[in-house]
């Protein structure tokens, strides 16, 4: 495991751009992507141990993390010019 966190424009290489595109024109696009950076820095701060939790609770966060993703792809195939 690393501890580099997940970050989308490393995920979608060739969809940064409407990554950011659709962060501006559609608001619940903007939420989710907004959602995913605040679970992927938690996960993050507690693979570091800066906020050491149970294991249950940093699998929760990272099943959160996969699931927010996955609707973040969803949208960017459903949106695709």
């Amino acid at each position: 495991m690393t501890h580099t966190p997940h970050e989308l424009a490393e995920d979608f290489p060739a969809e940064a751009e409407r990554i950011r595109d659709l962060r501006i024109s559609d608001p619940h696009f903007a939420r989710l992507v907004e959602e995913y950076y605040a679970v992927n820095k938690q996960v993050h701060r507690a693979e570091t141990r800066m906020d050491p939790m149970d294991t249950l609770q940093e699998e929760q966060l990272r099943k959160e993390r996969v699931h927010l993703k996955d609707e973040i792809r969803s949208r960017l195939i459903v949106s695709e010019p």
